[in-house]
């Protein structure tokens, strides 16, 4: 992880030198062990909402035909916006990156500042679809109270938790990601990056896409089946 925050004044549009933690050998090794850090800590998140994955498809597999009428009575229109806004946001994450390399640090700061927007974006729809299944009650378990004759089947309490569940942890994640990538843009708009220091660009665009990527899953099990 570049240590650059305890680096010296430098010249104003000079990124400055990035600095080695003692522990290191060379800023190469250090790089590639906060990419190896970074790459174990998305492992963690990957087998995080894996469990959840595993606990819908049992009970999609005992409840299928709740689960599926459950299904039908979600927002496709609102999912698909939210998807294609992600994918989006992924892609301008990822362009920051490349400027980075370039030591282009204005246009990283208008990459994360897209990225964030679209993830507030990301967030308001999410609102939106919330706020519709609390006034109809299409809440999780003993909270349901939904009189709609095509969801008095069997499972579908069940589903709403676990939408209620997968969808507010994946959010709890953007929240975290839109800070991430906020404190990164501020070191960019002080023109902290370079060639040989992009470190922290890097990362943050990689818990992005672990962000985009587990929605890439979330929607389907959700929306589609």
């Amino acid at each position: 992880m570049q240590s650059n925050a305890a680096a010296p004044a430098h010249p104003a549009g000079v990124p400055p030198v990035p600095q080695v933690a003692a522990h290191f050998a060379s800023l190469d090794v250090q790089q590639h062990a906060a990419r190896l850090g970074m790459w174990l800590f998305l492992a963690t998140e990957i087998l995080l909402f894996a469990g959840l994955f595993v606990i819908y498809a049992n009970y999609r597999f005992m409840f299928h035909d709740g689960f599926a009428a459950a299904s039908r009575h979600l927002d496709l229109m609102l999912g698909t916006v939210n998807t294609i806004v992600l994918i989006t946001s992924s892609f301008t994450a990822a362009m920051a990156v490349h400027y980075a390399k370039e030591a282009k640090n204005k246009m990283v700061v208008v990459m994360f500042v897209l990225t964030i927007l679209m993830a507030l974006g990301f967030l308001v729809i999410k609102y939106f679809e919330y706020s519709h299944k609390f006034h109809v009650g299409q809440l999780p378990g003993p909270y349901f109270s939904d009189p709609n004759p095509e969801l008095q089947v069997a499972g579908v309490p069940m589903y709403y938790a676990i939408y209620f569940l997968s969808t507010g942890l994946h959010g709890f994640h953007v929240v975290i990601g839109m800070i991430v990538l906020g404190w990164i843009t501020i070191k960019a708009n002080r023109n902290e990056f370079s060639g040989r220091n992009y470190t922290a660009v890097e990362l943050g665009s990689m818990y992005w896409h672990l962000v985009d990527l587990v929605w890439i899953f979330l929607f389907p099990m959700l929306y589609l089946i």
